[in-house]
């Protein structure tokens, strides 16, 4: 699937992040249970600023989803942590990625307990 997605969406001028529940555990060591929907899927982002989705609806009309808003992405908060699923390392190794591509808008620590 991933691989598949990878050549599918290739031509596309943005990352294309498929999340695969089989993968998860092994990979970030906690399970993540299959997703129902987008939707579903975009509410366990490890960051509530990357918790977005946009499609367009057969009707023609274009569909936001945002259930954390979209405050932090005007006022230039990158990332924000969502510890709904994803450890802490997980978000802070993407908070990494995101200070090095770019380093002027704000990347938010990690919760204290």
């Amino acid at each position: 699937m991933i691989r598949t997605s990878a050549e599918t969406f290739a031509d596309l001028p943005a990352e294309v992040e498929v999340r695969v529940h089989l993968w998860y555990e092994q990979k970030f060591g906690i399970p993540c249970p299959p997703h129902t929907s987008t939707e579903t899927a975009i509410d366990s982002f490890a960051a509530t600023t990357c918790c977005l989705g946009v499609r367009l609806e057969p009707d023609g009309r274009w569909r936001v989803y945002a259930p954390h808003g979209l405050s932090d992405v005007f006022r230039l908060v990158v990332l924000r942590p969502n510890p709904v699923l994803a450890p802490r390392a997980v978000y802070e190794a993407k908070a990494a990625r995101r200070r090095r591509q770019w380093p002027e808008p704000t990347v938010l620590g990690w919760p204290a307990p």
